[in-house]
């Protein structure tokens, strides 16, 4: 089964509300990348949808990506350059532990939302949404195999 199918229309919409949310309220960039399986180590496999997603090239270098793999039960959040800068490294690792305990429910989509919404409350002081921000990247969930 594709990744994009396990998840209900329902729960698409709940996660793209989740980064709209979070993207009024910050300045920074939010992706979600979901696939079946881990090709390879995942922070690697993270590193490599971050620059697939072109999320290095936002003007601010604020963007945050959110890699799922399913089946293989593994997620990595990482963040650019100015993101990294600002917020305290242990940030990462709440937010991976938001994640998991849902994840461990099989609750995806709630998991995927409380981390979004722990990134808008950590990024909205350090990165606060501006009149001219403009989106540059899609807000639209990418999926793999």
């Amino acid at each position: 089964m594709k990744a994009s199918n396990q998840f209900t229309k329902e729960q698409k919409e709940q996660i793209l509300a989740a980064i709209h949310k979070a993207e009024k309220a910050t300045s920074a960039e939010i992706c979600v990348h979901i696939e079946n399986h881990c090709k390879g180590m995942v922070l690697d496999r993270a590193v490599e949808v971050f620059r697939m997603l072109k999320m290095h090239e936002t003007n601010a270098r604020n963007g945050v990506l959110i890699y799922i793999a399913l089946k293989d039960r593994l997620t990595s959040i990482i963040g650019d350059k100015a993101i990294n800068e600002k917020v305290d490294p242990h940030f990462w690792n709440d937010c991976y532990q938001a994640m998991a305990d849902y994840f461990k429910k099989e609750e995806f989509a709630e998991g995927i939302c409380t981390a979004i919404h722990l990134l808008e409350i950590e990024l909205k002081p350090l990165f606060p949404h501006q009149s001219d921000d403009s989106n540059e990247l899609s807000d639209e969930i990418s999926f793999g195999v």
